[in-house]
This record gives structure tokens, sequence and C-alpha cells, in this order.
């Protein structure tokens, strides 16, 4: 099914019907979106509720979900810091990571398909559109600070952007 048609489907302008949870923190995540000053349809992924935005280096992923084993939706913002694997002191960066977790308020780095994440999720009931702003911009800020440091320091194949002109000093 194409994206038109799952937002056919959700009906969300029907008058008869009653939005889920899942709906309604669609409509919240997309007028936070608007609030940092994007165009939510530009940043849409493939299914419903999922969208991709940048802050710096970092890409933002959010995604509100429904599980059905659980009956409930949650919001969940994620960002890809960087690869283990080329990691040869898994040790240290993974010391490190609990080190800064502690740091970090309301989202923590994980381990998931050989990435080191930085991630929060929570259940939709209750969540307000000032804390899914607060998430994205929290999520964004902590990823495009950390990926550069951690990868300069733990990736034996991170090559780091000059930013200059051949020949020229940095200014």
């Amino acid at each position: 099914m194409d994206y038109k048609s799952q937002i056919l489907s959700l009906n969300l302008f029907s008058k008869t019907k009653i939005m889920t949870e899942q709906e309604s923190t669609i409509v919240l995540v997309e007028n936070a979106i608007r609030k940092i000053g994007v165009d939510p349809a530009l940043c849409k992924g493939e299914k419903i509720g999922q969208y991709t935005m940048k802050q710096g280096s970092a890409s933002v992923w959010i995604d509100v979900l429904f599980i059905p084993r659980e009956n409930s939706s949650y919001f969940q913002v994620m960002s890809p810091v960087m690869s283990i694997a080329n990691v040869s002191n898994k040790a240290g960066l993974y010391e490190e990571l609990l080190t800064i977790n502690d740091l970090l308020y309301n989202v923590g780095f994980t381990l998931y398909n050989n990435f080191v994440w930085l991630k929060t999720i929570r259940e939709v009931k209750g969540l307000d559109e000032d804390e899914i702003l607060a998430q994205l911009r929290r999520i964004g800020t902590y990823a495009d600070q950390y990926d550069d440091i951690l990868r300069q320091k733990y990736d034996s194949t991170y090559v780091a952007a000059t930013g200059g002109v051949a020949g020229r000093p940095p200014q």
C-alpha cells in the first residue's frame, strides 16, 4: 500500500471517526516538526508515522508505532551514531557510552545491529507536543555532538571532514 493510500485509510479528516492514539500522536509529531521549521511532508518515511530529519551530521529517525501484542502505541526517536564494525576497543567504547549515558537526559545509547544508537521510546498516552519537540531536539543535539567524537576516538576508518580549502589553513 502506498503512502497516500495509508493516509486515506487512516481517515484522519472524517467527522464520524475518533482518532486512534497513533493517529493523534502523528498529528502532534507533525506539529512539532513544523515548529522546528521543517515541512513534515518532506521527511515522511515509507510507513505511516515514520519521519527522518537531519541535525548537523546526525540523522534523526522518528516512529509512531502501534504494537498489536501490547495493544499500545509508542513514540520513538533514535539516531544512528556509529557502526561498531571497525572498533577494536569495544570495551573502551562501551564504558564511555555508559559514562555518557549518566550525563544525558531522558535518552540513552544502545547497541542494535552492529550500530551504536541514541534512543528514546515511550508510550504515547499522556504525550504532548512540547515533550515531542524536546525529544526531537535532544536526540538531534546529542547525536550531532557525540557522533564525530566517538567515531574519531574509536572507529579505525574515520576520516574527519576538514571543511577547508586545499592550500589554505582553516579560517
